[in-house]
């Protein structure tokens, strides 16, 4: 059994070049787990709170007084680690050491546990032995948070290659139609710079519904159906277009606004104009009955909490009371450990709610989560489209496809 020697942390960078920790556990003087913690910019309000008054040095500098707690621990016992972990904070939401520390740790203890023991880190993870690939799910338009003014309200329009076989060609599908994309941009307007989000999302100036039309036509002038070969999906991150004063959902950039019932309106006629397979927080974060009436409305789409949700198993257990989603986003980082996130996970698929694991769109070049996507069984995985911190996901499914330990794609 593999005992951990060291730990060490240090201050790097993420993809908007903000500052973060890295955490390096050490198993048996010689075996390596290295982990950077990402970080996001459309933040649920009830996600934990990645470094405590802000301040990642202050989380470092708690990790440095507690590092001997984990020395001697096995690093594949993620429950004992977890509990360690919450000697030094009880908080709720990972506010005194910071839940990029919690993810972090965690992840680098199984990474190290994997080298140890020479398993890859899915299978670690899960002990079943029917694990498949989700589907590579990818931002080829950004808008709101991860672009700049003039960019749509609509945070993310998707593309997922639903009828691929193979995670090869899967992967293929969604960089076609993002290249597809990046020329009909062009072509509509010669001044665009070919500028790009957070996710690597093409940011072109366009209103919700030209930036909708424009995608569907990429997929179809390279000869995909909508809802066949390729589906399209929206992150609506409806929070950030909520006004509590005014009780509505503002569209500043288009120029209007929705009231409760016109915002699911407004969702729906884009479900069914588009075909969507996929609709992430189409409400805001706290409208769990909206989420409701959608979700039973379109039972055969993904009706996606994130900020609804936030990786949070107790008020998970509070939308399956009432189905208000039937599929969700696995963020880790949402949550704070990675023993968090499993449980999370095991009580999504307990109740039959599809998930979706999902990089943050201010990454590091690590490639985990590609591993947990699979052991959680997750439908699809949501890690951009472009851009090395995106690449690097995509990549390391395709390394996995080496193991004959994994089978191919299946229907959404």
């Amino acid at each position: 059994m593999a005992r951990i020697t060291s730990i060490r942390g240090r201050l790097l960078y993420n993809s908007r070049g903000n500052k973060t920790i890295e955490i390096d556990v050490i198993s048996d003087h010689k075996c390596l787990g290295r982990v950077c913690a990402p970080s996001g910019a459309s933040v649920g309000k009830h996600e934990a709170t990645s470094f405590p008054e802000n301040k990642p040095e202050k989380s470092l500098e708690i990790l440095r007084q507690n590092e001997k707690k984990f020395v001697g621990l096995d690093p594949s016992n993620l429950k004992l680690i977890h509990e360690n972990l919450r000697t030094i904070d009880s908080t709720t939401n990972y506010s005194k050491i910071g839940g990029s520390v919690a993810f972090a740790l965690t992840i680098a203890s199984i990474d190290s546990a994997s080298k140890s023991l020479e398993v890859p880190i899915f299978k670690l993870l899960s002990t079943d032995s029917n694990l498949r690939f989700p589907f590579p799910l990818g931002n080829i338009l950004g808008g709101g948070a991860h672009a700049g003014p003039g960019t749509p309200d609509i945070q993310e329009i998707l593309v997922c290659a639903i009828g691929s076989k193979t995670i090869r060609d899967s992967i293929e599908v969604n960089f076609a139609v993002h290249k597809e994309l990046g020329k009909i941009l062009a072509k509509r307007d010669p001044g665009f710079t070919n500028g790009r989000g957070d996710e690597g999302g093409w940011a072109p100036k366009l209103k919700n519904d030209e930036a909708l039309e424009v995608c569907a036509r990429a997929c179809e002038q390279l000869g995909f159906t909508l809802g066949k070969e390729v589906s399209l999906g929206v992150d609506f991150a409806s929070s950030t277009q909520w006004n509590e004063k005014k009780n509505k959902y503002v569209y500043e950039r288009a120029g209007f606004e929705n009231s409760l019932e016109e915002q699911i309106e407004f969702v729906s006629s884009i479900i069914k104009e588009y075909k969507l397979a996929y609709a992430e927080d189409a409400v805001h974060e706290e409208a769990f009955d909206e989420m409701s009436i959608l979700t039973k409305k379109f039972p055969n789409v993904l009706i996606t909490g994130d900020d609804l949700l936030v990786t949070n198993k107790e008020i998970l257990k509070r939308a399956e009371k009432i189905k208000a989603c039937n599929a969700t986003i696995l963020k880790v980082n949402q949550a704070g450990s990675l023993y968090d996130a499993l449980e999370f996970a095991k009580e999504a698929t307990k109740n039959n709610i599809k998930i979706i694991t999902s990089h943050r769109s201010g990454e590091s070049v690590d490639s985990h989560i590609s591993h947990i996507g699979i052991a959680t069984k997750s439908k699809m995985l949501k890690v951009g489209i472009v851009g090395g911190e995106r690449i690097a996901k995509l990549n390391e499914l395709l390394r996995i496809s080496e193991y004959d330990l994994i089978r191919g794609m299946v229907e959404i």
